[in-house]
């Protein structure tokens, strides 16, 4: 089971939740399960990204909870999920389709916000039935769907073959993290992070990131590396919002740029000067505000686009 590392008081630490459970994946993996806030509130679901946990979410689940039901969940191998030796888009898609059935009433709707794998775990999932069953609108935040590696901007080098070559031999190495250190904050907040974040966010994320067991960030640094969702993008038929920083590395903004071409239906692009790609940290307040207004359109009101 992985390392769980979290930011133990102060405005980075994660809700207490009202209850958890554990989803049953198809392969029979386990997946760490919280539910925040009233049962009879109208539903969102978190996804989280590589090498966090739902303690990333930790501003959107204080916030939501007050008066929404927010549930999230631990990737496979994540935070208190155990690791599995499968690793694949089809098994992030099995998971999230676990967890919606363990949460949510038959054709009971939700939002579901995935960050950076979160997202791609979305678009993975895209063609799935407990997917059309119970999505009601989506927040892709810093992710994209292919070419990861190709258009990173970590290594700030010309656009080519070597830049691709040293990004994944970057992303996809075996050394440890070790202990959070300031010169571990540092190399993190550069890659992840806009320049202005303040230290206690980055503090924040570097505990999270650094809790991530060395096996499994190495695992799923391949299925990131030869990641091809373009298929997902076309297929995802709910309301769909973009979020980018646009100091975001990672998965930078002309990421998000080309989900917003080809979803079929796109309900807006936000892009957030200064912020990386820890935008859910970086910048809670358009994120969360951004999962309030979908709720409110396709949740409470009851708009629904219907599967075509």
């Amino acid at each position: 089971m992985s390392r769980v590392l979290h930011v133990s008081s102060g405005p980075y630490a994660p809700p207490v939740p009202a209850r958890e459970l554990t989803a049953t994946s198809a392969d029979g993996a386990r997946l760490h399960v919280e539910v925040h806030g009233p049962e009879g509130a109208a539903p969102v679901v978190l996804a989280h990204g590589w090498a966090c946990s739902t303690a990333f979410w930790a501003a959107q689940i204080r916030d939501l909870s007050v008066d929404h039901r927010v549930i999230a969940y631990d990737q496979r191998g994540h935070g208190r999920s155990p690791a599995s030796p499968a690793c694949s888009t089809d098994a992030l898609a099995d998971d999230l389709e676990a967890v919606l059935r363990a949460t949510l009433a038959p054709g009971e709707k939700a939002v579901i916000a995935g960050h950076s794998m979160g997202g791609m775990t979305v678009l993975a999932a895209a063609t799935r039935p407990a997917f059309r069953e119970h999505t009601a609108a989506v927040l892709l935040c810093s992710t994209g769907s292919s070419r990861l590696v190709a258009e990173s901007l970590v290594i700030p080098i010309r656009a080519g073959r070597s830049r691709t070559w040293l990004t994944r031999r970057l992303l996809g190495s075996r050394a440890p993290l070790g202990p959070v250190t300031p010169l571990a904050r540092r190399i993190l907040k550069y890659g992840t992070m806009g320049a202005g974040s303040a230290p206690g966010m980055v503090e924040a994320c570097a505990r999270i990131v650094h809790a991530c067991p060395r096996a499994v960030r190495y695992a799923w640094s391949h299925v990131l590396d030869l990641l091809d969702l373009d298929h997902g993008v076309r297929e995802l038929r709910a309301p769909t919002a973009v979020v980018v920083g646009l100091s975001d590395r990672l998965t930078p903004p002309v990421q998000a740029r080309a989900l917003v071409a080809a979803l079929p239906d796109c309900v807006g692009l936000t892009e957030l000067p200064g912020i990386g790609h820890m935008a859910p940290v970086e910048a809670p307040a358009p994120v969360t505000g951004k999962i309030r207004e979908l709720v409110t359109t396709y949740v409470q009101i009851g708009h629904v686009k219907e599967d075509a």
